[in-house]
């Protein structure tokens, strides 16, 4: 039997605000953070770290 996935905590993609299309898949608390997400990761195309913005 599987698990239902949680809407609460739902996967999320993170988009590269470089332009490179770049892409992190990761999951959020909705509860804590209605808005969207903003993280600050590696970009490998470029080799810098860059904001990554939620992408619905």
């Amino acid at each position: 039997m599987a698990l239902a996935r949680n809407e609460l905590r739902p996967v999320v993609k993170l988009r590269s605000t470089a332009g490179t299309g770049y892409t992190y898949v990761t999951r959020k608390n909705r509860r804590n953070n209605p808005e969207r997400l903003t993280l600050s990761k590696y970009d490998p195309i470029i080799r810098k770290h860059v904001e990554f913005r939620e992408d619905r």
